[in-house]
């Protein structure tokens, strides 16, 4: 069964447009442990949506899981992992927080709920709605 999930990233650690250049990326710098177990959760063919965080906040495109977690090479100590993601679609037009927020649908969505939260997992209808909203649906 495919899961759903969310990852954050700032634009001037990781954006959108570099997963779009790259197709494929280790999705490394997870320091927080609900965050990177999380992460171990995650299996081959999840879809997951990539949000860029702090400049102009929201939802940009869909991504999949295509390796599971294995250990994060950049961590200089302590036990963590990573995923490697590849770029499946942008979204037509960008979920910004926002309308996330002021949408009922996603009310309870981990995003507002738990906002420093950088990995994170979406209920089917929660990752459906943002599709909707950005046209991709």
């Amino acid at each position: 069964m495919i899961r759903h999930w969310l990852v954050k990233s700032e634009p001037s650690a990781y954006a959108w447009e570099d997963l779009e250049k790259e197709g494929k990326t280790a999705w490394t710098g997870v320091r927080n442990f609900q965050a990177r177990n999380n992460l171990r959760s995650m299996k081959k063919g999840d879809l997951v949506l990539f949000y860029q965080s702090v400049t102009d906040p929201s939802v940009r495109g869909v991504t999949r899981v295509v390796k599971e977690a294995y250990s994060d090479n950049t961590a200089k100590e302590g036990d963590w992992s990573c995923v490697d993601l590849e770029k499946l679609k942008p979204l037509p037009s960008p979920v910004t927080l926002n309308s996330i927020k002021n949408d009922p649908k996603l009310a309870e969505i981990a995003l507002i709920k738990q906002s420093r939260l950088s990995v994170m997992p979406l209920t089917e209808p929660e990752y459906n709605r943002i599709l909707v909203l950005g046209k991709a649906g």
